[in-house]
C-alpha cells in the first residue's frame, strides 16, 4: 500500500509539472499572437494559434483525459472492500475500541453483539484495558488487544478468543491422545498373550507331552496377564481420581514422613531434605503425599542409573506470597529434550520395569489442586510442584 502511495505521488508531481509548463506555453503563445495582431504579421500570428492549439490540446489530455481523480475513485474502494473481506471471513470476533465506543470489525462480531456497527451497550471489560478476560451471553472469550498510536483517544483492536472452543480441541486432542496410548499399550500387552497361549494349544497336541514346558508357558502366560491387569488398574486409578479434600497439612512433617520413607526404600541414596517453616497448606494430605512419593521414586531411580558418580536426590519445600512450591532435583543425567513433553504423559515410559502412572499421576493431582508440575529447562533435573494458596 505504502509503494502504490509513493508511486501514485511521483505520478502526480510528474504529470503537474506538464501541465503548469503547458500553461506557461499557452500565455507565451497569447502574447506573441497580439504582438504580431498589431504588427501585421500574419504568419507569426499563424504559427503561435497553431502552437497554442496544440498545447491546449496536450494539457486537455494530461489534466481531463488521464486526471488522477478515477485512480483515486477506483483503487481505494478496492483495497477497502478487499480488507473488508478478509476481516468478515475471519471466525473470531474483532472489534475497535475507542475510549468509550466500542465498534464491530467482522461479521462474527456483528453476529456476537447484534450490532451492525456501534456496540451498545459497550461491555465493561472491553473498555477496561487490563481486563483479559470477558463474559458474554453466558460464554467466556480471552481479550487479545493490539494497541493503535497515534490518535489522542486511546484506540486498539481486540480478538475475542473463546476459551470454551479452545478447551473443547483441547480435550479431543487429549482424548485422541490417550485412545492412541490405550490402543497401543493393550495391542501390546494382548500379542504375548495370544502367543503364548498358542504355544500351550501347540503343546499340548504334542504326543509327547512335556509337563515341564507346558509348565513354563503357563507362568509366562500369568505373568503377562497380570502385567496387563496391573496396567488396566493404573489407567483406571488415573481416571478415577477423586476430587481433592483440603484440610490444613503441615508439610514440614510430611517431608519428614517422605525422608524416612526414602531412606527405607533407597538406603544407599543420599536425599536432603529442606523444608520451611510456614503455616498448613489446604491440601489433600493423601493425594500430595502420592505426587511428592511418585517424584521423588522417579528422582531414585534417574540418580540410581547414573554410574559415574554417587546418587543424590534433593526435596526443597518453600513458601511465596500465594503459594507453595515443593521441588525435587536428582543427579541423574537428565531428561532428553524430545523426551521433555512426553514424560507427563500416561504410560510413557524409558524404564523396563516402569509404568509410566507416577508423573502422570502427579501432574493430575497438582492441577486438581489448583497448581502445577514442570519439569524446569535447566540442569540438574528439578521437577516443581506448586499450590496456590487461592485456586478454583
Amino acid at each position: 500500500m505504502a509503494r502504490c502511495t509513493g508511486a501514485w505521488h511521483a505520478m502526480a508531481y510528474r504529470r503537474g509539472w506538464r501541465a503548469v509548463a503547458c500553461a506557461i506555453g499557452l500565455v507565451g503563445c497569447g502574447i506573441a499572437a497580439g504582438a504580431a495582431w498589431r504588427g501585421g504579421l500574419w504568419g507569426t500570428l499563424t504559427g503561435a494559434v497553431l502552437v497554442a492549439v496544440w498545447l491546449a490540446t496536450l494539457t486537455w489530455w494530461l489534466v481531463v483525459q488521464h486526471g488522477l481523480a478515477p485512480t483515486l475513485t477506483s483503487e481505494a474502494p478496492r483495497n477497502a472492500a478487499a480488507d473488508r473481506l478478509v476481516l468478515d471471513a475471519a471466525p473470531t470476533p474483532m472489534v475497535l475500541i475507542e475510549g468509550v465506543n466500542v465498534r464491530a470489525l467482522n461479521r462474527a462480531a456483528r453476529r456476537l453483539f447484534a450490532a451492525d456497527d456501534r456496540v451498545v451497550p459497550a461491555p465493561g471489560a472491553l473498555i477496561r484495558s487490563e481486563d483479559q478476560y470477558l463474559r458474554y451471553e453466558g460464554r467466556h472469550y480471552r481479550i487479545d488487544r493490539v494497541t493503535l498510536g497515534g490518535a489522542a483517544t486511546e484506540r486498539s483492536v481486540a480478538a475475542l478468543i473463546d476459551i470454551e472452543q479452545e478447551e473443547r480441541v483441547a480435550e479431543a486432542r487429549a482424548t485422541a491422545e490417550m485412545i492412541h496410548v490405550l490402543g497401543h499399550e493393550l495391542l501390546n500387552g494382548l500379542a504375548p498373550i495370544v502367543s503364548l497361549a498358542e504355544s500351550g494349544e501347540a503343546a499340548l497336541d504334542r504326543p509327547d507331552l512335556d509337563p515341564a514346558l507346558l509348565r513354563e508357558i503357563m507362568a509366562t502366560l500369568a505373568r503377562r496377564a497380570e502385567g496387563l491387569q496391573r496396567f488396566t488398574e493404573g489407567y483406571r486409578g488415573l481416571a478415577r481420581l477423586p476430587v481433592p479434600r483440603r484440610t490444613p497439612t503441615s508439610l514440614s512433617g510430611m517431608a519428614d514422613d517422605l525422608a524416612r520413607l526414602f531412606n527405607g526404600r533407597w538406603p544407599q541414596i543420599a536425599l536432603t531434605v529442606q523444608a520451611a517453616d510456614g503455616p498448613d497448606w489446604p491440601l489433600d494430605h493423601d493425594q500430595f503425599h502420592q505426587a511428592l512419593w511418585a517424584i521423588l521414586q522417579n528422582a531414585a531411580e534417574a540418580a540410581t542409573a547414573r554410574r559415574d558418580q554417587a546418587a543424590c536426590v534433593m526435596l526443597t519445600i518453600r513458601f511465596g506470597e500465594d503459594e507453595m512450591i515443593a521441588e525435587v532435583q536428582d543427579s541423574g543425567a537428565g531428561v532428553e529434550p524430545e523426551q521433555a513433553t512426553r514424560i507427563f504423559r500416561p504410560f510413557h515410559t524409558t524404564k523396563a520395569e516402569g509404568t509410566g502412572i507416577g508423573l502422570s499421576l502427579a501432574r493430575q493431582i497438582a492441577l486438581a489442586h489448583g497448581g502445577a508440575l514442570d519439569l524446569l529447562p535447566l540442569p540438574p533435573t528439578t521437577f516443581r510442584l506448586t499450590i496456590p494458596l487461592h485456586s478454583a
